[in-house]
């Protein structure tokens, strides 16, 4: 049973729910009745959802932790049940979006749980501290006070264990031999994979370990007697088993800047993602469909490439466009007028809403350098952080960086990170039922911003050949995108061959095209994430040629109704969006690719 606080008193969720008879239109079974005008039910069940994973995270905070895994299995398990008491067919069509939105996102967070429980069993011969670390941070979290001298103990013998276990899976080590000889403990032999894997759960145990350690130290006279020294050694061998598995199983350097090990998923695990953000398409279909897209974008890129002088040699005409950058100290000018240009497109077309104050407060900043490493081109969101080089770079990274954020492929997305891009996107879910901030998915995010793309390119926005292969190279990038990850996380490519595809394929520089493929396999985006830009904009181009291109709609009416339904799986938007009959068992179906002629 879920547990949720309410003016300072802790309440089963299904007491509240019986008690809702009379205020809520709910039967005597506890299921809601037909909609009577009344609130809807979902909006404050979905709330009570998200903050109570919330509290959850933060009394459970380690993310691989055994502990963790099981109280989050048991709060899925708690979540459907209390689902399964709704009665759907009563409930308005929007509290029926709604509720699929829940359900479908616990179904979700359960397969995320079920690939991290898989990943630390893998890792688990690698940790042999995780379970001495889990019971001390379990003390903390039921706020007992340590035994100090037990822990100092725990502590000394960590630092053996990590000892041992540098020695038992050093490859460079001699084996232990018999009286006779004979090996007696053979080298394992490691995955780099999640031996990388591995080094990164050791500095996020690490990292809770210290908090531990600073909640006692100093406060207690006995386990600063007892614990100072021991946690100093268990720390600084945490820190050299992590550079350890680094370098001696993973085989990156401490200065290794170009090697990338990625962690690539399987063919179920994508089908599951796939499932889980509703796309009805195996990961080859996509791959087919990417390279649909591409030829499309090739050809396209060879007209530019003729108008502009350099016949089918469209990679001299890239390499013309890049040169078109402005000199140090002028890009943050060059920017702001872009995405005034961008934003007057969309207005003066009467494309979508753009309240007076979102115009009035969007922002900038520089990136960075050491955010260029992972993403060598300006960002934005809440504000556009905008990529150029700074004088600590090597003359080489300046030159790539100039180039690649020059003025024509700058022109094709500084509106996608800003008005009607991320910016309003944005501004208008924290306006427009704020409760589905919970359901944000790439697909619509990142898929709607490059919807945007799409339109603004058919409407003609990019008038001169230069403008349209800025805007072609990220077109083309965002087919090479799905291409490279799918392959990968299918077994079939290699970073380094993702790397190559890029640069012979798009046009970006070395630098950039390793940055691209670093931020898409380092563990801080999905597996889908890359994919979502073209699948979730094909999503959007469908949905627009079945209300705009019908006449159902304005191309104002749907893009506002968009922003103002806020982020989910594209296709209950669509079921939203098109008062679609729902059913509480609702699976993906909506083939979106290939019902319409290809391009707006």
């Amino acid at each position: 049973m879920k547990f949720f606080h309410q003016t300072g008193q802790v309440i089963p969720l299904l007491a509240l729910i019986s008690g809702m008879v009379c205020t809520a239109g709910w039967a005597q079974s506890g299921a809601p009745q037909a909609d009577t005008g009344s609130e809807a039910l979902m909006p404050s069940l979905i709330v009570d959802f998200t903050q109570d994973a919330r509290s959850l995270n933060r009394e459970y905070p380690l993310r691989i932790s055994p502990r963790r895994q099981a109280r989050f299995a048991r709060f899925y398990r708690d979540e459907l049940a209390m689902l399964k008491t709704v009665n759907f067919t009563s409930l308005s069509h929007e509290d029926q979006i709604d509720y699929l939105l829940l359900k479908h996102q616990i179904v979700a967070d359960q397969h995320q749980m079920a690939i991290e429980k898989q990943q630390f069993e893998q890792m688990q011969p690698l940790l042999p501290f995780s379970a001495t670390i889990g019971q001390m941070l379990e003390t903390e979290r039921l706020m007992q006070r340590p035994d100090a001298e037990k822990d100092a103990e725990l502590l000394s013998a960590m630092v053996k264990q990590l000892k041992a276990a540098q020695k038992r899976f050093d490859p460079s080590s001699i084996p232990s031999q018999g009286a006779d000889g004979a090996t007696v403990s053979p080298k394992p032999k490691i995955d780099p994979v999640v031996a990388n894997r591995a080094a990164q759960a050791t500095l996020e145990y690490q990292h809770a370990l210290s908090h531990w350690f600073s909640q006692y130290n100093g406060y207690d006279p006995s386990f600063t007697w007892w614990d100072v020294m021991p946690y100093n050694s268990a720390n600084q061998a945490l820190t050299e088993y992590s550079n350890f598995l680094k370098e001696k199983l993973v085989g990156i350097k401490a200065d290794d800047k170009t090697t990338i090990i990625g962690d690539p998923v399987g063919r179920q695990a994508l089908m599951d993602e796939l499932s889980d953000d509703m796309i009805p398409y195996t990961p080859e279909e996509l791959i087919a469909i990417a390279q649909n897209e591409y030829d499309w974008c090739l050809k396209e890129m060879l007209k530019a490439s003729r108008e502009m002088g350099f016949g089918d040699n469209w990679h001299a005409a890239v390499e013309k466009v890049k040169q078109m950058h402005v000199q140090p100290g002028e890009q943050p000018e060059m920017i702001r007028k872009l995405v005034l240009e961008g934003r007057d497109f969309a207005v003066n077309n009467n494309l979508v809403t753009v309240p007076p104050l979102a115009d009035e407060t969007w922002t900038m900043i520089m990136m960075t350098p050491q955010r260029q490493l992972v993403n060598p081109f300006f960002t934005g969101g809440n504000e556009i952080s905008v990529s150029f080089p700074t004088n600590t770079m090597t003359y080489e990274q300046r030159e790539m960086s100039m180039r690649g954020n020059n003025i024509p492929m700058s022109r094709a997305t500084a509106f996608h990170e800003m008005i009607p891009g991320h910016f309003l996107q944005f501004y208008m879910m924290a306006r427009y039922r704020p409760y589905r901030r919970v359901f944000e998915t790439p697909f619509w995010i990142e898929g709607n911003a490059f919807w945007w793309e799409m339109l603004y390119y058919s409407m003609g926005y990019d008038q001169t050949p230069a403008e349209r292969i800025g805007a072609l190279v990220w077109r083309m990038h965002r087919s090479a995108r799905v291409i490279f990850t799918m392959n990968f996380h299918l077994g079939k490519w290699t970073p380094q061959q993702c790397v190559q595809y890029l640069i012979d394929n798009v046009g970006f520089d070395s630098e950039n095209d390793l940055a691209e493929v670093r931020r898409s396999f380092d563990g801080s985006v999905g597996p889908l994430y890359q994919t979502a830009y073209l699948m979730g904009a094909l999503q959007f181009r469908q949905l627009h040629h079945e209300l705009v291109d019908s006449h159902k709609m304005t191309n104002r009416e749907f893009h506002d109704r968009i922003l103002h339904e806020g982020p989910m799986p594209i296709e209950l938007l669509r079921a939203d969006m098109e008062n679609l009959n729902l059913t509480p068992d609702f699976h993906t179906s909506w083939k979106f690719y290939g019902d319409h002629p290809t391009h707006p």
